[in-house]
């Protein structure tokens, strides 16, 4: 049987940039998989992605011009369904058989066996051969209705009757394999072996000879990447070597990824060319500069060795040409009004002061539910203030707290920010720097946005980190008051980010915060005014929320389930401080603990030790430290000895935060502790007797289990 390499191109008016990718991925592994399934591929597997603005194109290598036929074995129904009492086939099995092409079978040829708790029937069977045309056929069809569209469209085709749908019109089809035209249809398109190079600069027409013949084809004729990686990868090295001519720099790759694949979606034949702006406009904060290129007009600027930006920027063009001079000028000649237009924001919004802007915060809706902006600003200021006093400045850092907190939404009402929202605190900080405001200030009025996303930088300073905390807080008791909680994929109102944000700054500031959030969270709903009635479950929810995030993030980190819910089940009681500053640590500790030899048995008493207590407690028994008990047996003596001794030890170690240190000193209990259950029934008819083994094993569970419920460790 035939094995040759396959081709399925459709060509389109331009594709949406931004879904580019994605959709070239899906498209491809669609084929492939649609194919793989019906038995039409070998080794190797892999597909070709082929996506440029105008085409989503695969190759597969090693594809068969059919399938194998294939023995398999069906299950039918239950026996009881599919059977009469005289065991002949019922209306609903012999339905099943027609629709598998198996009407008229011998009821012989079942076979019954149990599966799950009913018996059933099986058949075997044989599928027939399967014709690439037909395989092709179906993996294009279902690739095609599960392609992830941003937005669908409708079209008539030529015959200005029929409708159809897709994510642009599509005007041609091929499908080679091999050499050979395979006769599928897509979108009211028969396949064939032609397609189209770049618009203006290739050939129009491109005859396929080969499937394999593909992306030579389009290179050397058509003058198009076809490849999206391929394409991407030919981009960055020009721009590179465009910047390193100008002795400049891109800047850091993450600030122009999201542009370079952008770019990477909107040319078939790159080529990078060089522009330059008035050095005037300079004056301008750089940050808007950057972000109007960048977004308005897919520029990418240009960087000195500080990280200054230049008057230079770099054109990704969809053009060849041997003299550039026209492309470069038109190019400068549109980025100036956009430069002068953010030139014009900034001189006019600096004649009013950010502490003049506050006011207008009223006429800005935060939610329906919970006022305007100012009302928001004027809790954050309280708030804020709350904040400061338990951190390390305390008291002598509220004014800053106070005055930021006042003025850190009041960019909000500015002609910059209007026109690029997300510049929101990058431009509260210049206002505020123009505005002679204090440093600190300053800085909190941009950084209490931060993290903006998941490895970003945290505030710094008390002030920053103060009003960054209540902003947070602010949002997610807010939102939990009046139900707007997440469901599934929705968070319209940012509240995992929110939460990420505040684990974040709590846990990982430098030096430690040691703040409480349960604390925090309390003082962000008794500042909101969530009624009495009301408060101790928006607390208690927003709380649980929190802890997911702190959860989930320390999961991706590295650290197993079991070792997080072991830190985080000890730390969840209301009496216990809620500082997430100490979770690292504690969970390294576990980590440490979790590599000694006596962890799993110590780990396995913990949990046995757990279990009686648990079942103590549902009998009515009053369990407590032992007191004044004289343990009488040995075993009873000897593990009590050998845990006052190893607390001694551990419990300084606690004290100074040294967990690991805390947990190790319990491994010399596996002796006594393996001996102790070994030899003794602790729910024994002696009340005495059970009083004293019962307070025994809760001062162990007490003393082992502060940093971590060790019993979690358990497999």
């Amino acid at each position: 049987m035939s094995v040759a390499p396959l081709l399925v191109e459709l060509l389109c008016e331009e594709l949406p940039p931004k879904a580019l990718e994605r959709l070239g991925t899906a498209f491809a592994h669609s084929v492939r998989d649609g194919l793989a399934k019906r038995g039409l591929l070998e080794e190797p597997r892999e597909a070709l992605e082929f996506a440029t603005p105008r085409r989503l194109a695969v190759g597969l290598r090693q594809v068969r011009a059919a399938s194998e036929p294939r023995s398999l074995e069906v299950k039918l129904m239950p026996v009881s369904v599919g059977l009469d009492a005289d065991g002949k086939p019922t209306p609903a099995l012999e339905k099943k058989l027609q629709a598998l092409g198996l009407a008229g079978i011998d009821p012989g040829r079942f076979k019954r066996r149990m599966d799950g708790k009913a018996e059933s029937l099986f058949v075997d069977t044989t599928t027939p051969a399967v014709t690439l045309a037909q395989a092709l056929q179906g993996a294009l069809d279902d690739a095609l209705a599960h392609l992830p569209i941003p937005k669908v469209m409708s079209y008539q085709l030529a015959d200005g009757t029929t409708t159809v749908q897709f994510v642009r019109p599509a005007h041609s089809l091929a499908a080679l394999h091999g050499s050979e035209v395979v006769p599928v249809s897509a979108l009211g398109l028969q396949a064939g072996r032609e397609t189209r190079g770049h618009r203006f600069q290739g050939t129009t027409r491109i005859e396929l000879a080969r499937a394999d013949d593909y992306e030579r084809a389009l290179a050397e004729q058509g003058g198009v990447i076809a490849g999206f990686t391929r394409r991407r990868a030919a981009i960055l090295e020009q721009l590179e070597a465009a910047a390193a001519k100008a002795g400049a720099t891109l800047g850091p790759r993450e600030d122009y990824a999201a542009l370079l694949d952008e770019v990477t979606a909107l040319v078939e034949m790159p080529t990078v060319y060089a522009g330059t702006f008035e050095e005037e406009f300079l004056a301008v904060p750089q940050e808007c500069l950057i972000l109007t290129m960048r977004q308005n007009q897919k520029y990418f600027p240009l960087f000195d060795a500080g990280g200054k930006l230049t008057h230079r920027f770099l054109i990704v063009s969809n053009m060849r040409l041997a003299d550039p001079a026209s492309i470069v000028r038109g190019n400068e000649r549109v980025v100036r009004p956009r430069l002068a237009d953010a030139r014009f924001f900034f001189e006019t919004d600096k004649k009013t002061k950010l502490a003049a802007r506050v006011a207008q915060l009223a006429s800005i809706v935060h939610h329906n539910k919970l006022g305007t902006q100012l009302q928001r600003v004027e809790r954050l200021v309280e708030l804020s203030k709350k904040i400061q006093e338990v951190l390390p400045r305390g008291k002598a850092g509220v004014e800053w707290a106070v005055r930021a907190a006042h003025l850190a939404k009041a960019d909000l009402v500015t002609l910059m920010v209007g026109e690029f929202p997300e510049l929101q605190g990058v431009m509260g900080r210049y206002y505020a720097e123009s505005d002679g405001e204090q440093s600190s200030v300053c800085r909190a009025i941009e950084q209490h946005y931060w993290p903006r996303f998941s490895g970003d930088a945290l505030p710094t300073g008390d002030a920053s980190i103060a009003v960054a905390l209540a902003d947070r807080l602010d949002t997610l008791v807010a939102m939990f008051s009046i139900g707007q909680v997440p469901t599934g994929d929705k968070d319209p109102f940012g509240l995992r980010r929110a939460a990420l944000g505040v684990v974040r700054i709590l846990m990982e500031t430098s030096p430690s915060l040691n703040a409480d959030l349960t604390q925090l969270i309390h003082s962000a709903a008794t500042v909101l005014k969530v009624p009495d009635d009301k408060r101790k479950e928006v607390v208690g929810a927003t709380r649980a929320f929190v802890r997911e995030r702190l959860a989930n993030l320390m999961k991706e980190r590295g650290y197993t389930a079991n070792e997080v819910a072991a830190v985080l089940e000890v730390d969840s009681a209301e009496s216990k401080p809620d500082r997430l500053d100490l979770v690292p640590r504690k969970l390294e500790a576990v980590r440490a603990f979790g590599k000694l030899p006596e962890a799993a048995s110590l780990a396995a008493a913990n949990k046995r030790i757990a279990n009686i207590l648990k079942q103590a407690y549902q009998k009515g028994e009053k369990v407590g430290f032992p007191d004044g008990h004289n343990f009488g047996e040995k075993l009873e003596s000897d593990l009590h000895a050998a845990l006052k001794r190893a607390s001694v030890v551990a419990g300084p170690l606690f004290e100074k935060g040294d967990y690991t240190g805390y947990l190790k000193s319990f491994a010399v209990l596996r002796q006594p502790v393996d001996a102790f259950f070994e030899g003794i029934m602790v729910m024994v008819d002696d009340p005495k007797v059970r009083q004293r083994r019962l307070d025994l094993l809760y001062e162990m569970e007490f003393e082992m289990n502060r940093v971590a419920d060790i019993a979690r460790l358990a497999s």
